[in-house]
């Protein structure tokens, strides 16, 4: 019984002594060195960085370089415009979001070509149409369409428009050199000069044709100029066909009669007491 206790209590002093101990060596500084770990990238490691870094430095200045070069030769600023230049030609391809092809440019050494549904030139203030054509027609709005080729515009087919009008102080001229003219109109012709002369000149015959209605001529003179000219014969055996004919003491005259043949021909006779016009006359004959 005794010696059980005597054990315990050295195993308590034991226990003890080694608490204290290990709390004087935890109080105690401690003098030891601490080691230290290197930590990075050393060796052939570091120069690949180093070479891969480098490369990429040069890199990024060729581009920039190349960059300058590019912008210089296409004289690219902010003041000019973009200009693209090529010994053959330019192509500007248009794509959808399918990659089909669209719509393309080309600018060539002998044309420039556009290829797509619809091409249209706008007015750079207001966006207005100035010309668009398409596969069924080809529209011009501009206010005015001028020609100055020396042959004029010349169209394979009909031209409609309701207007057609010379510049100021220019005369406007139809004419076509080795064929007809031909005006036609369902409801009316006007021909109206408001300040000038009405002419129509023909090399052969003019007529003057009116199916339904009549013929008006309104104006204060009326002349039908190189009528041919009868005599008039008391006996109505003899006719001359100019007044040449008439004796050189007889008076001069000035005062004619105007005879219409029955084929409808006018022709002019010495004025008398009476009619003088003779149906028999060799101008209606020979007409």
């Amino acid at each position: 019984m005794d010696r059980s206790a005597n054990l315990d209590t050295e195993e308590l002093k034991m226990t003890r002594e080694q608490y204290i101990l290990a709390t004087q060596q935890n109080s105690l500084p401690r003098t030891e060195h601490p080691q230290f770990y290197p930590v990075g990238i050393y060796g052939w490691r570091k120069r690949c960085l180093y070479f891969f870094v480098l490369l990429l430095l040069v890199t990024m200045i060729v581009n920039l370089a190349m960059t300058i070069w590019i912008l210089k030769v296409m004289n690219f600023t902010v003041d000019s415009p973009l200009v693209l230049q090529s010994d053959r030609n330019v192509t500007v391809n248009a794509r959808n979001h399918m990659g089909q092809l669209t719509g393309q440019l080309t600018v060539g050494a002998d044309a420039v070509e556009a290829q797509c549904k619809r091409f249209e030139v706008r007015a750079s203030e207001g966006g207005k149409v100035l010309f668009s054509a398409d596969e069924d027609e080809i529209v011009i709005g501009a206010d005015r369409l001028k020609v100055t080729g020396t042959e004029g515009a010349v169209f394979g087919h009909s031209v409609e428009t309701p207007h057609i009008r010379a510049e100021p102080s220019q005369d406007l001229k139809l004419e076509s050199p080795t064929r007809s003219l031909v005006m036609e109109a369902p409801r009316g012709v006007q021909v109206n000069a408001a300040a000038g002369d009405l002419k129509a000149t023909c090399r052969k015959e003019l007529h003057l044709q009116s199916t339904e209605g009549e013929i008006f001529l309104n104006a204060d003179t009326i002349r039908l100029g190189n009528l041919p000219v009868g005599s008039f014969s008391s006996s109505s055996s003899s006719t001359s066909s100019s007044s040449t004919s008439q004796s050189s003491s007889a008076p001069r005259q000035t005062i004619y009669e105007l005879c219409v043949c029955p084929n409808g021909k006018l022709y002019l006779s010495p004025a008398g007491a009476g009619s003088t016009c003779q149906s028999s006359s060799n101008i209606c004959l020979w007409s």
